[in-house]
Order: structure tokens, then sequence, then C-alpha cells
């Protein structure tokens, strides 16, 4: 099994988290986008997107990290990434999809580099641009987070979750964001537990062989 990724990229940290949690072997293949090596003609026959990450595996090649990871759980279903109920899923997958689909999108690589080099935004104006989202979506998840009474370390009972790899990645990029964290005690709590764990360790950009 082979990842294409690049360190610093959000969907790749959340599904090497989801690949260690799995107990999963293997091979890390580096798409450099600062050398915009994602737009190489090899790495767009892989992915016709030009983005990170991509898993192959013999014939099948595999994109977005969504449904990446959801492959995973259903091939390797142990341990499991989604609880065993289907209300208590839908609580996991809707705490992953406030960081999948309303957080990362719209601070992803291609949106800063359109408002740096075509809006001609300053470094100070894309810091905001990510701060606005990332607080609104951290706002929403702290609260969520809140109100689970049952809730143990993690963002959903007492082991870490499909959900746990999506906040953690976004908290890495929060903090590169400049985001202050304090206003979210839940979020930092949870984010202090999935650090001590060798899954999330591992899986952190600067423990990857391509981040220099």
């Amino acid at each position: 099994m082979k990842i294409y990724n690049y360190f610093r990229s959000g969907t790749s940290h959340r599904l090497r988290i989801a690949l260690n949690l799995k107990g999963l072997a293997w091979e890390y293949v580096a798409v450099d986008l600062r050398a915009e090596a994602h737009l190489d003609a090899t790495f767009k026959a892989l992915n016709p997107q030009a983005l990170v990450p991509a898993l192959v595996e013999g014939d099948l090649v595999l994109t977005q990290s969504p449904a990446i990871i959801e492959w995973l759980e259903e091939r390797y279903p142990q341990p499991p990434l989604l609880p065993a109920q289907p209300d208590d899923r839908a609580r996991v997958r809707a705490l992953a999809a406030v960081v999948g689909c309303d957080i990362h999108p719209l601070n992803n690589r291609r949106v800063l580099e359109y408002l740096r080099h075509t809006l001609g935004c300053d470094e100070a104006a894309v810091l905001a641009w990510c701060g606005t989202w990332i607080k609104a979506g951290f706002e929403a998840m702290e609260t969520m987070l809140a109100s689970d009474t049952q809730r143990g370390h993690f963002c959903f009972g007492s082991a870490p979750t499909l959900a746990d790899a999506y906040l953690i990645a976004q908290v890495e990029s929060a903090r590169r964001f400049k985001v202050d964290l304090a206003p979210y005690p839940q979020i930092v709590a949870i984010d202090r537990a999935c650090s001590a764990l060798e899954a999330f360790k591992l899986a952190a950009p600067a423990a990857q062989p391509d981040v220099l």
C-alpha cells in the first residue's frame, strides 16, 4: 500500500493518523507541493484533481481522504474508527465533517494561493481568512464536544475515532495559521490526549521524511 502525500497537508495528515490507528503497513511517497509536484503528469495520471493524498495498492487507486478512510474502515474494521451504533456513528461523522466539509476546504493550499497570487492578499489577510473559518468551526465543535456528557478523553467515547483524526490534523493547521486555541479547552484537551499516542506522534507533519 503506497500513500502519495505531503507532510503538511491536512488531508494527508488525517489519513496517516487513520492508517496508524489501524496498525497498517504502508509506504510513504512524498509529493512536494512546494515544487508543484502534484501538477506533474505522472501524479495527475493517478489523481486528475492533482490533490493529495492518493492511495495505491496494486491496480487500485483511491483519492479523496474521506473516501479512503471509509474504505479503510470497511476493509480493515479492527480496530474501529466508528462506533457500533448508527446514532453514535452519525455524531462522529458530523464532528469530522465540521473539519472536512466546512473548515479545511476554505483553507486548502490552492485557495490560499488564489488569495495570494490572484487577489493580491498579503500574509496578514491570508492569516485572517484562515483564522475566520477555523474559529467558526472550532466554536461549533467546542459546543458539540461539551454537550456530550458521556465523552471520555477523545471526541467520542474512550478511544480515538474518525473525528479525532480530522480534528488533530486541523489543530496542527490552526497552530500554523496562528489561531489562539485558548477559547477551545475541549479541543485542547483532546489534542493533548491524542498527542500522547504513538499513532498520532508518527503521523505528525514534523515526523515525516519530506519535512525538510
